[in-house]
C-alpha cells in the first residue's frame, strides 16, 4: 500500500522560507515521478512543481520559479519542497503526489497517489 505523508507546514510571515517534506512508503520513490500541488479553499488543485525519476529533471509553475526548489532523497524515500520568499497568497494546503506515468508533469489528474496535505499560512 502506497502512502505519502507531508509535513513541514506552518505559520510564517511574508518573505519567510519553509521546507515541506513528503515521506513515501510502500514504493521505491526512485521509480516514480513526484509532484507538489496546492489547493486554496474553493479553488482547484494547482500545480507547483514536479521532479522526474532520480531527479534528472524538474518543472515549476511560473508563479514559483526562482523561489521554490523541488528535490528528492531516494535513500530516505523523501521528497522536499523548499519555499523561499513566501507571499500571503500562498496560503493553501500543499499536497505531494506520485505517479508511474511519464510526462504527467503539471496534470493533477495524472497522479495516482496523494498525501493528505499540509497547511501553509503566510501572514502579511
Amino acid at each position: 500500500q502506497v502512502q505519502l505523508v507531508e509535513s513541514g507546514g506552518g505559520l510564517v510571515q511574508t518573505g519567510d522560507s519553509l521546507r515541506l517534506s513528503c515521506v513515501i512508503s510502500g514504493l521505491a520513490s526512485s521509480n516514480y515521478f513526484m509532484g507538489w500541488f496546492r489547493q486554496a479553499p474553493g479553488k482547484e488543485r494547482a500545480f507547483v512543481a514536479a521532479i522526474s525519476r532520480f531527479g534528472s529533471s524538474t518543472a515549476y509553475a511560473d508563479s514559483v520559479k526562482g523561489r521554490f526548489t523541488i528535490s528528492g532523497d531516494n535513500l530516505k524515500n523523501t521528497m522536499y519542497l523548499q519555499m523561499n520568499t513566501l507571499e500571503p497568497a500562498e496560503t493553501p494546503v500543499y499536497y505531494c503526489a506520485a505517479t508511474l506515468r511519464a510526462g504527467v508533469g503539471p496534470l493533477a489528474s495524472g497522479y495516482d497517489n496523494w498525501g493528505r496535505g499540509t497547511q501553509v499560512t503566510v501572514s502579511s
